[in-house]
């Protein structure tokens, strides 16, 4: 049994699927528009209800014509329902019901999985008596609820924990680890998802751009859960033009400040542009843990010094990553990827690692002995003690005298001494400092 209740939302475009998602994880994860066709992928989230967690799949409006992308956003909803325990078919009580909804619950008969009729936009007691008219799709007693207001939300998963009350679900499972793939759009984010498991978990294109929300999957690797979040690329400001694409930016942020580490993937056959360093600069900035990777290796001509040069300038144009690992692989071949699950959870632990003061003030006593602290007209810098006060990213505290007597250069010392005793790997340090009065 799973280890916890998995429900999938699906129904044709614009019955309001996004909404309910982000009502029931509680955060916005999916983007929500009034434009048909916003959410494309399969998008996984998290929510509780009565002190029961479950998973809940948002995915793409279906439709049984032959439109750009729909192919794929049918074969993504139907992976979702093969993994749900449970169907939620969404309709519009302001359209009735409609051809592609019977032919939607039609499809929904044949998964032999229960399904629960939620009829969305009842904003008023007055629709209430519209509702009625969905018996006909043959999915049992609709259930009228509000997008817009929240409504109805207690009474649906009611009855889905009820469907499942003698199943033995875990409700003890740990805390995943997050990491995202960040980057430019069309560096190959989704072609990296897809080959790290195994499988088509999200669309993908040549056509620059194709994801535009940030995807969260869950799976399991070496006893070890994971999150994995597909982002929609960071285009430069002035190309973001539609409403849609600027949620896309604002989703992409969101999933980094949502990691644990952050996959900075660069296209080796393109080469270091500016929009790359503003995406690490962000993931920096946040203080997430970081790894490069450079994809499409295989395409490019190489010699024995290749590899050596693109790191050389990597190291060079992104001087804050010096303490990033850095991967050299192919999404098309799967080359290297194998390395690269290990590398996230170890980066995971040290983003989580805590040292003990009195381990933390041997190493300062060290350092200071081989490099005394600076004096400046006659007043001599004093460090008192180090402390660490937080991980994720670790934090520490240096306390001194005074802080107009420590130059920035003896406070990145400090900071090297802890790296070069202790592994902080592909993590930000942060250094804060403090004078004792």
């Amino acid at each position: 049994m799973a280890e916890r209740l998995t429900i999938a939302i699906v129904g044709r475009p614009n019955v309001g699927k996004s909404t309910i998602f982000n009502r029931l994880v509680g955060e916005r994860i999916s983007i929500v528009d009034d434009q048909p066709g916003v959410t494309r992928d399969r998008i996984y989230g998290r929510g509780e209800w009565l002190n029961q967690p479950y998973t809940i799949i948002d995915t793409g409006g279906i439709t049984f014509k032959d439109e750009s992308f729909m192919s794929q956003i049918r074969q993504q909803a139907q992976i979702a329902m093969s993994d749900a325990d449970l169907i939620i078919m969404m309709a519009d009580v302001r359209d009735g019901v409609t051809e592609t909804d019977e032919q939607l619950a039609s499809m929904l008969h044949r998964t032999k999985k229960p399904v629960l009729l939620a009829v969305n936009k009842v904003d008023n007691p007055e629709q209430h008596a519209d509702i009625y008219d969905f018996y006909a799709l043959g999915l049992g007693e609709p259930f009228p609820i509000s997008g817009a207001h929240g409504q109805g939300l207690g009474d649906l998963l009611d009855e889905a924990f009820h469907q499942f009350e003698d199943s033995d679900f875990n409700m003890d499972a740990n805390d995943s680890i997050s990491f995202s793939l960040i980057g430019r759009p069309n560096v190959g984010k989704s072609s990296l998802v897809n080959r790290l498991l195994n499988e088509e978990r999200v669309i993908v294109s040549d056509i620059p751009g194709t994801t535009r929300d940030a995807v969260d999957t869950y799976f399991t690797y070496d006893d070890r859960e994971y999150r994995i979040i597909d982002t929609a690329g960071l285009r430069r400001p002035g190309k973001v033009s539609e409403l849609t694409e600027k949620y896309s930016v604002i989703r992409t942020r969101d999933a980094i400040d949502r990691s644990d580490v952050c996959l900075l993937v660069l296209n080796s056959e393109e080469g270091i542009r500016e929009q790359d360093k503003t995406v690490a600069g962000y993931a920096y900035e946040a203080g997430k843990a970081i790894i490069v990777i450079v994809n499409k290796w295989d395409l490019v001509d190489k010699d024995n010094k290749t590899l050596h040069r693109f790191e050389k300038e990597i190291r060079e144009e992104f001087g804050f990553l010096n303490h990033a690992p850095i991967f050299f692989v192919s999404a098309k071949t799967g080359q290297r990827l194998q390395t690269v699950l290990p590398k996230i959870t170890q980066v995971y632990e040290n983003y989580h690692r805590r040292i003990q003061s009195s381990v933390l003030n041997q190493v300062l006593a060290e350092a200071m002995r081989t490099n005394p602290a600076p004096s400046d007209k006659g007043r001599k810098l004093r460090v008192y003690y180090l402390t660490q006060v937080a991980t994720a990213p670790p934090t520490f505290v240096l306390m001194i005298n005074d802080k107009e007597l420590m130059h920035f250069s003896y406070q990145r010392f400090m900071a090297n001494q802890i790296r070069k005793n202790f592994d902080f790997e592909g993590v930000t340090l942060r250094m804060i400092v403090r004078e004792r009065y």
